[in-house]
């Protein structure tokens, strides 16, 4: 179900019009630019222009009216009476002369043809040299490979990596030599046995998580799609409050407690002193809100 919410005569900028309208929608519902920003997957900048109605800074045809019936329809109101008054707006260009021009046909020379043929044989020698640079590269890291297997193989062992002599061995009588007689052989005592001390049990020791000599902690994301974030320390301070590209990576310090919000969580990476943090708990309509102590 919609419901309108009408804009006083006190709302700023385009009190009257679909800004206004869904700025006050916005305020009532306690959401940020940075909340809507995150579930629409639109730039808190856009976001900003929409309301103000500076819609020269955005996009002009279908792109606006969209972004207006995407607002309005997170907002719970009624879509198309504001659709309709940004359509009386905006200007949608007339693609008709680019479909003409894009339909006519591209004249191509005989000098064209040649200059494609010569770029298309450049190509092809310059795709050829990387693939023998290739080769060879893969080639002296096998033979280096090798080079230094057969190396360590050569190594000779220390006396302390000798094999011990087993005590059957310890036990045999040494072999009589030409004319000496057997009356004068003695047999080789084995060597003592001693039995050995009971070793100390050894404790195992788990290092809890890495803290700097100043108490400040480290939180690590990896997004491998776009996502915002925002992250606050112990302090009430922003570390950071950005949208961030896929494919990027960003690290922050300060100290705990940390209040962290995530959009597009399922997305993202998130590690706290080099431990990895479970974000599905946390995640309400794509986004995770949660605190780190």
């Amino acid at each position: 179900m919609t419901e309108q919410i009408d804009a006083g005569p006190d709302a700023g900028v385009g009190a009257d019009g679909v800004g206004a309208v869904l700025a006050r929608a916005r305020a009532v519902r306690g959401l940020t630019i940075g909340d809507v920003a995150l579930q629409l997957k639109f730039a808190p900048r856009q976001i900003e222009a929409l309301e103000q109605e500076r819609f020269e800074q955005l996009p002009p045809g279908t792109f606006s009216r969209g972004m207006v019936r995407a607002y309005a329809r997170l907002l719970k109101l009624d879509a198309e009476p504001l659709v309709q008054q940004v359509a009386a707006r905006v200007v949608v260009p007339d693609n008709a002369h680019a479909v003409v021009a894009a339909r006519r046909p591209i004249p191509i020379t005989d000098s064209a043809r040649r200059s494609n043929r010569v770029y298309a044989g450049l190509s092809l020698a310059v795709l050829g040299v990387i693939g023998i640079v290739l080769f060879q590269w893969q080639s002296e890291r096998t033979d280096a490979a090798r080079l230094n297997f057969v190396a360590a193989a050569q190594v000779p062992l220390s006396p302390s990596q000798l094999p011990l002599s087993t005590p059957a061995a310890a036990t045999e009588t040494a072999l009589p030599q030409a004319g000496q007689p057997l009356a004068s052989l003695t047999p080789i005592a084995p060597p003592s046995t001693v039995a050995p001390a009971e070793a100390a049990p050894t404790q195992a020791t788990v290092s809890g998580p890495r803290r700097a000599a100043d108490g400040k902690r480290r939180i690590r994301m990896k997004f491998e799609r776009e996502s915002w974030v925002e992250i606050k320390d112990g302090g009430g301070k922003t570390l950071i409050s950005q949208l961030n590209p896929a494919g990027t990576e960003q690290a922050v310090e300060g100290r705990p407690p940390f209040e962290v919000i995530v959009g597009n969580a399922q997305h993202v990476r998130l590690s706290y002193d080099d431990r990895p943090v479970d974000l599905a708990p946390h995640v309400k309509v794509e986004v995770a809100r949660f605190t780190l102590e």
